[in-house]
Order: C-alpha cells, then sequence, then structure tokens
C-alpha cells in the first residue's frame, strides 16, 4: 500500500509540474510576442530619429538661405533709398548744351534685335560718351530745321521742350546705371 501512495503522490507531482510547465510555456509565448513589438518599435523609432535628422539638415540649409535672402532684401532696400535720393537731387532740366559736334551715323535700333522679354544692358563707359555724341549730333540737326528759316519755324517752344527732355538729366542717367551695375554684383555676388 505504500507503493501506491507513493505513486498517487509521484502523479499529483507530475500533473502539477505538467501544469506549472503550460503556464510557463504561455508567459514565455507572451514575453516573445512583446520582445518582437519591442524590436519593431525601436526600428520605427530608429526610422523616426533619420527622418528628423534630415528634416533638421532641411531646416538648417532653409535656415541659411532665408539669412542670405534677407541680407540681400536689406542691400536691395538700402540701393532703393540711394536710387531715391539721387533721383530726388537729378536736376529737372539741364541746360542745353550747343556744341558742335562731329556727325555721327544714325543709332542703331537695338530693341528689334533683342527680344521684348530680354533685359537691356547698361551701357559701358565708352558706349555712353558714344551715346552723349549722338544725342548732341541729334540735338543740333533738331535745332537747324528749327532756324527761322527753316521747314518748321513754328513749333521752336515745342521743339526746346523736346531738346530739354532728350538731354536733361545725362548724370542722374549715369549715376543710374552705375548704382544698377553695383547692385546687380551686391545682389548675385552670393
Amino acid at each position: 500500500m505504500t507503493g501506491m501512495i507513493l505513486d498517487g503522490a509521484l502523479m499529483l507531482l507530475l500533473v502539477a509540474a505538467l501544469g506549472y510547465g503550460v503556464r510557463l510555456e504561455r508567459k514565455l509565448t507572451t514575453l516573445r510576442e512583446g520582445q518582437q513589438l519591442f524590436a519593431s518599435a525601436v526600428t520605427e523609432l530608429n526610422d523616426a530619429a533619420g527622418r528628423a535628422e534630415a528634416a533638421l539638415a532641411t531646416l538648417r540649409s532653409s535656415g541659411h538661405e532665408t539669412d542670405l535672402l534677407h541680407d540681400r532684401i536689406i542691400k536691395a532696400r538700402e540701393v532703393k533709398a540711394q536710387l531715391e535720393a539721387l533721383i530726388a537731387r537729378a536736376p529737372a532740366a539741364a541746360p542745353v548744351v550747343r556744341e558742335a559736334a562731329p556727325k555721327a551715323p544714325a543709332p542703331v535700333a537695338r530693341a528689334a534685335a533683342a527680344p521684348a522679354s530680354a533685359p537691356i544692358p547698361s551701357p559701358a563707359p565708352a558706349e555712353t560718351d558714344e551715346r552723349a555724341r549722338r544725342m548732341a549730333a541729334l540735338a543740333e540737326r533738331i535745332q537747324g530745321l528749327a532756324q527761322p528759316g527753316g521747314p518748321r519755324a513754328a513749333g521752336i517752344a515745342d521743339l526746346a521742350a523736346i531738346l530739354g527732355a532728350i538731354t536733361a538729366n545725362q548724370p542722374g542717367k549715369q549715376s543710374l546705371n552705375q548704382a544698377r551695375r553695383s547692385l546687380d554684383e551686391d545682389l548675385f555676388a552670393a
């Protein structure tokens, strides 16, 4: 009888061990699932950190570009103020210079050769001198037409106004051209 009692106790212990093993297996399965979820969360966090670093780099470069643009805007405002000051200081009408100038060929129209949307380049100093000579020659021809024996003697007052408008503000125009060139150099230097 003692053998049967021992066998029964052993069976009870084996059943308890089997129940404990099943319970331990469920906990280990839950732990493995949690570990896999943790690994996927770490991977997602790593991806999010990479995206955040890329966004931060983009933000830094945008901030640098914004600083450059801000500097250019400040320079443009300064040049605008200088141009407005030059325009305000320009004389209303320059006196008409009546000196004999050599005959220059008729001006060539640049606008016909260049497309309408193309910017007109600022003239070089030699080109500006040539232009001044052509303007003086044009003024001389117009004044020849306006003499009392000329074909259109009646419109002398209108002719004087036209002459004044054509020859006015040459120094102002030259300083504006210089300011435009320096503005272009400042804006596109970076």
